[in-house]
């Protein structure tokens, strides 16, 4: 009799762990077609905004620096939401976005040294 139910627990737990299994792939493939979705319209809103060169400048510089591209997607999504953008972003426009972005997210930095004073000299006058 125990072995009955120590089988019947084995198949309980080996359906739940299947069924499990089986949602976590279904949810996987559900975020990467969101993903999928919201990149092709991320895409397609900047080819509405942005110029050729532009569109080359911008995908140059998200090799080099994606998260700064980022950025500048984000905002030029967004002043396009929000209906601020007139016509199609030129180069030299974009190159205006870039270094209002980069005055925006500008890192000052500093060195501080931190000297050791064990065998400083000042503090050995005995002679």
């Amino acid at each position: 009799m125990a072995d009955e139910e120590l089988e019947a627990i084995r198949r309980q737990r080996l359906a739940e762990l299947q069924e499990k299994h089986g949602n976590s792939s279904h949810d996987q493939q559900g975020q990467q077609e969101a993903k999928q979705r919201e990149n092709d319209m991320r895409n397609s809103i900047l080819a509405q905004v942005l110029d050729q060169s532009a569109r080359a400048r911008l995908s140059n510089l998200a090799l080099v620096k994606p998260e700064k591209a980022k950025a500048v997607e984000n905002y030029l999504i967004q002043m396009a939401q929000f209906g601020q953008l007139g016509g199609k972003i030129s180069e030299s426009g974009l190159i205006e976005i870039l270094e209002k972005v980069s005055q925006q997210t500008e890192k000052k930095t500093t060195v501080k040294f931190n000297r050791r004073r064990v065998m400083d000299s000042d503090e050995e006058d005995d002679d």
